[in-house]
């Protein structure tokens, strides 16, 4: 099944052949001069002002936080309690509402698998249905959480719908046979973020098997942090650039040294996840474990903004411990825009 995407302009080609088509139909020719001018190119997460009678009617919604502790060695640290925690938003304390330790238990998980498919995957095919397999069923509890399966290239394709059914799920994955001509990155992570995970009931993951470079989407990074931010999503990258062989330098030791890798870090970082740079199957499967245990091991703490207003403005979140918890590191995602848009709980 194709996904319709509405949220971007159409490509110029496309856009010029429908016009001239719908010209002929309906002989509007004096209109074609001025339908013909050049748009602006729309942004997919435009802001929401306070006259805007949306953003009035919908109700105060309440934030969301999964997050993460480690120790200095990395180890997931539990026992934590509310007390433990100070939330602030734009270095104001917040008052926080709920608290749960066991979220591996209480919650759902709505994961969502995103696989290149563009040119410079080639050879790499096998390598990434084989980390997209591997992770979901490390990960995934039947009967109790969902997994979707996409592919993107030049187009976004969602190849399995949110099921419970692994069978299904090894069945799309190992289904994807050929490759597009482009990589639309960032455009599907808006695209399934805004579509899919936004309505999704419990705790949303998206994780994206990549060599980390986009070169068609109309969304840029800043988008696709946005959306993920105000839908809750967090998203986990794992670089798939080294293939088994390990032949780029840096991504055995787990280096960042190009633009895409830093991009692909950004990426996670600002919406609480990690990225991982994979230079063989032994470092791929610590990979998946390393999530898999992230995901079971998070505290989730939800309060009420202070400000609320919605005007389009950034807020910047930041989650602090106790005194005597310093040795202790935190990680959320960074922030949300205020957009009265609608998410549910």
């Amino acid at each position: 099944m194709r996904l319709s995407f509405f949220h971007f302009l159409p490509r110029p080609l496309l856009f010029a052949s429908e016009l001239a088509l719908a010209c002929v139909v309906f002989g509007a020719v004096a209109d074609v001069s001025r339908a013909q001018q050049p748009k602006p190119k729309p942004s997919p997460t435009p802001p929401v002002t306070e006259q805007d009678p949306e953003s009035i009617r919908i109700p105060i919604r309440r934030v969301r936080l999964p997050i993460t502790v480690v120790d200095k060695k990395g180890n997931f640290v539990p026992g934590l309690t509310k007390d433990d925690f100070f939330v602030l938003e734009d270095r104001a304390p917040q008052q926080i509402e709920t608290f749960s330790d066991d979220l591996g238990e209480t919650l759902p998980l709505y994961l969502a698998v995103l696989m290149d498919t563009s040119p410079s995957t080639a050879g790499k095919v096998k390598f990434e249905q084989e980390s997209a397999m591997n992770f979901i069923h490390s990960i995934v509890r039947p009967r109790r959480d969902r997994v979707l399966f996409a592919t993107f290239d030049h187009e976004i394709n969602l190849r399995q719908d949110f099921t419970d059914k692994l069978d299904l799920v090894d069945r799309a994955v190992s289904g994807v046979k050929t490759l597009g001509n482009q990589t639309a990155l960032y455009d599907a992570i808006w695209q399934f973020c805004d579509e899919k995970l936004r309505s999704a009931v419990g705790r949303r993951v998206l994780v994206v098997i990549t060599d980390g470079e986009d070169t068609y989407s109309r969304a840029n990074i800043r988008d696709a942090i946005d959306i993920a931010q105000r839908t809750e999503t967090t998203i986990f990258a794992i670089s798939t650039k080294a293939g088994f062989l390990s032949t780029v330098p840096g991504v055995e030791a787990g280096q960042v040294k190009e633009k895409k890798d830093r991009d692909l870090v950004t990426l996670a970082d600002e919406t609480g996840g990690m990225a991982f740079f994979t230079g063989d199957m032994l470092s791929l499967e610590r990979s998946f474990t390393r999530i898999s245990k992230e995901l079971r091991a998070q505290y989730l703490v939800t309060y009420k903004p202070l400000n609320d207003r919605y005007d389009g403005s950034f807020r910047k979140i930041d989650v602090k411990l106790a005194d005597g918890r310093k040795d202790l590191k935190v990680r959320t995602k960074h922030g949300y825009k205020a957009i009265a848009d609608s998410v549910r709980p």
